[in-house]
């Protein structure tokens, strides 16, 4: 398959036009804009879905050399609103990436359905699992640094084993699966490669964690395992971001200061009480003077200037009601003044209860499109194509693009310390 490379435009970008300094705390990307002299590094992304990784990737100062997507919505999307970046809709399994080698970034989030707490977690055995064709992309492109965002279920015990046997794929990509060979027969062979010590290969340095995107200032409370591999012959240390968010900045900013809601003009006869399950936490940081981070962003924080869609039709872009939305076991929707609950894509694109907001007085309603993209810190600007369930199954799917960049930007770093 011969795929044509075109240029890119690398944009300043933000999470909304809001003022985020003076209503929400700071959301703005680390970004490298065009204006500004710096070498613009590369980038190739698979399964790259609505684009969230890949916007935070590109703010960063990759630009996108390739990205490859079988779902024709989401291609569509990213083709509307970014329409110089080579978008290829396509199967994986059919792409060679051979014409791409020596880039600097490869990144992806396979399919996340045979892992997901959400899902039938069939793990190796189910056909949605692509991580093989991830490591065929890291022996056919070599690149510097990869990336890999997947579920935290990935992490669960019964998984825990073949989760070993991805990274040691990742650490030996050319220790290739033989035909007919079991995943664990290769495993051991990839764990004999790894403790004889001498392997002259192609080899990646692997470290991975269990982020919760709030902890980055995405309002949402979302859990998800990020993989790093650092080609071995760049020899830089590098470690993830510290947080820069916190729940105990939060709730000093709430229940100590009242900071929180000064700053959304809640009057004192207006303000909730502590909640009980608090009340002890809080007075434990009544003791305290200073944060040395900000606090955690909520669904307040990320839709405050919109108008209930319920009640006030407005002409923003994305922002209609949608009716339906109950609350039922395990689906309870997500408090205002907390991040909001993880967006999740749901079965057949229909989103479930957590994607739901609750309201002061208990009633709820289902987010609308914009309210769940700036939940998951998409810019104003972009807009998401399809039914209403498909453009909330391409959010439930996305990487929050603040999290993104904020990896990503950290990677852009390393490999300008490293020289590489």
């Amino acid at each position: 398959m011969s795929l044509k490379i075109t240029p890119v435009n690398i944009a300043i970008l933000t999470i909304s036009k809001r003022n985020r300094e003076g209503n929400c705390g700071t959301m703005l990307l680390v970004h490298h804009g065009e204006e500004e002299p710096f070498m613009a590094r590369s980038s190739v992304e698979l399964f790259v879905g609505g684009g969230g990784l890949a916007l935070g990737i590109s703010s960063a100062g990759f630009k996108p050399q390739l990205l490859v997507e079988w779902d024709r919505d989401a291609c569509n999307t990213i083709a509307h609103n970014k329409d110089s970046w080579n978008i290829v809709q396509s199967d994986v399994r059919t792409v060679s990436f051979r014409d791409y080698e020596g880039v600097d970034l490869l990144a992806g989030g396979p399919p996340c359905q045979p892992f997901s707490l959400g899902g039938r977690h069939k793990g190796d055995n189910d056909q949605r699992n692509m991580f093989p064709d991830m490591i065929r992309a890291v022996r056919e492109i070599r690149p510097k640094v990869v990336i890999i965002e997947n579920v935290k279920g990935l992490l669960r015990e019964k998984f825990s084993s073949y989760f070993g046997y991805i990274l040691l794929q990742l650490q030996y990509p050319e220790v290739i699966q033989k035909p007919n060979e079991e995943w664990y027969e290769h495993l051991a062979r990839l764990e004999k490669c790894h403790t004889k010590g001498n392997y002259k290969g192609l080899m990646y340095r692997t470290v991975f964690r269990l982020v919760n995107a709030a902890d980055y200032g995405v309002p949402q409370k979302r859990e998800r395992v990020i993989i790093v591999a650092l080609r071995s012959d760049l020899k830089q240390e590098w470690s993830f971001p510290n947080p820069t968010h916190s729940q105990e900045a939060l709730l000093f900013s709430q229940w100590v200061t009242g900071e929180y809601w000064d700053r959304h003009g809640i009057a004192l006869k207006d303000r909730p009480e502590i909640p009980d399950k608090l009340v002890n936490k809080v007075n434990k940081l009544r003791q305290l003077k200073l944060y040395e981070t900000a606090p955690w962003q909520t669904v307040r924080d990320a839709i405050f200037d919109l108008p209930d869609p319920e009640f006030e039709p407005s002409d923003v872009p994305e922002h209609l009601f949608n009716p339906g939305a109950r609350i039922y076991p395990g689906h309870t929707g997500s408090p205002l003044d907390e991040p909001a609950k993880t967006i999740k894509a749901g079965n057949h694109g229909v989103p479930g209860g957590e994607n739901m907001l609750v309201r002061l007085d208990g009633s709820v309603r289902y987010f609308s499109v914009r309210e769940s993209a700036r939940i998951q810190t998409f810019p104003d600007d972009y807009q998401l194509l399809g039914s209403w369930s498909e453009s909330m199954r391409q959010l439930g799917n996305a990487v929050p693009v603040r999290l993104a960049n904020i990896v990503a930007s950290s990677i852009y770093t390393y490999l300008d310390n490293t020289a590489g």
